[in-house]
């Protein structure tokens, strides 16, 4: 796992909205409890004075604890992913999600992590009418517990569960309890949400532990598809899940980089764009309120 900025990292965070760089900045806050202004440096690619500048906005909404040389945790931002990021790229997730659920196959093995795209998606599965009427159930195998208990009750879905430790951000289930059970699983297809993809760097995700848990689920996957936003396209994350090679196909939007788009594809992976042709007004109005959130 890499720790700094790349160069190239670093150039791609001059050109990313103020929004996105104080969501990861508050994400990096929350997952280290105490961070440097020469940490968010490195890992954005951004002057030590912009930095300052967003952990004094950041201080002034009380998420954060504005500290020498840094900022800390506040207990009150705990919460924020899960309050604001189900809202956030809501009809971009929407139709990715409606894209996606095509590639799976009823009476498959369907592989789902956690974040509000993947929980889209399992609602567009669950609802789908060649999955109700399938003969053969589909198996839904998440480590999210949001996943399995809002969709445990129909009954032409198998729920499997991977068990292990919660983290209260994203409803996901990581450690070592969850890995013992993947080792004896194959999944067909995966929908794996993220925190950042490009050809460069890979799949990523802000927590090291959920990286883990999602490598496993890439490692025991026929096929892989990331489903993703476009916001995270070029962006960045701390932790690798796996290389862009393993990485079969990308379901996005139609706002990602073409320069990236054409990268994607020469790299071998499938890119499909998903019509999300409304989204933009309600997005934009979203991102001009500057609530910061992580989500994937």
């Amino acid at each position: 796992m890499d720790q700094h900025a790349s160069p190239d990292r670093a150039a791609r965070g001059m050109h990313r909205s103020r929004r996105e760089r104080l969501d990861d900045e508050l994400n990096l806050i929350m997952e280290r409890g105490h961070i440097a202004v020469e940490e968010l440096t490195e890992e954005l690619g951004v002057s030590p004075a912009t930095v300052r500048r967003d952990l004094d906005h950041l201080a002034g909404q009380q998420l954060v604890i504005r500290t020498r040389g840094g900022a800390s945790a506040h207990s009150s931002a705990a919460a924020l992913p899960l309050r604001y990021r189900a809202s956030r790229h809501a009809r971009a997730k929407e139709a990715i999600a409606r894209t996606a659920a095509g590639l799976a196959r009823p009476g498959s093995v369907v592989g789902l992590n956690g974040g509000t795209t993947t929980t889209t998606l399992a609602h567009e599965l669950s609802a789908r009418a060649e999955f109700v009427e399938s003969e053969q159930q589909t198996v839904l195998v998440t480590n999210a517990v949001n996943i399995a208990q809002e969709l445990a009750v129909r009954s032409h879905l198998q729920m499997v569960v991977t068990g292990g430790v919660v983290r209260e951000q994203s409803f996901e289930l990581v450690g070592s309890w969850a890995e013992q059970l993947l080792a004896q699983i194959r999944i067909d297809t995966l929908f794996l949400g993220v925190n950042a993809i490009s050809a460069a760097d890979g799949a990523r995700t802000h927590n090291e532990a959920e990286a883990s848990i999602n490598a496993r689920l890439v490692e025991r996957a026929h096929r892989v598809v990331v489903i993703a936003d476009s916001s995270k396209v070029l962006a960045h994350a701390f932790a690798l899940i796996c290389p862009i090679g393993r990485v079969d196909a990308l379901v996005t939007d139609a706002g990602i980089d073409p320069e990236e788009l054409a990268a994607l594809r020469a790299a071998g992976v499938e890119v499909h764009l998903a019509d999300a042709a409304d989204e933009g007004e309600a997005d934009g109005a979203a991102d001009a309120a500057d609530e910061p959130g992580g989500e994937r």
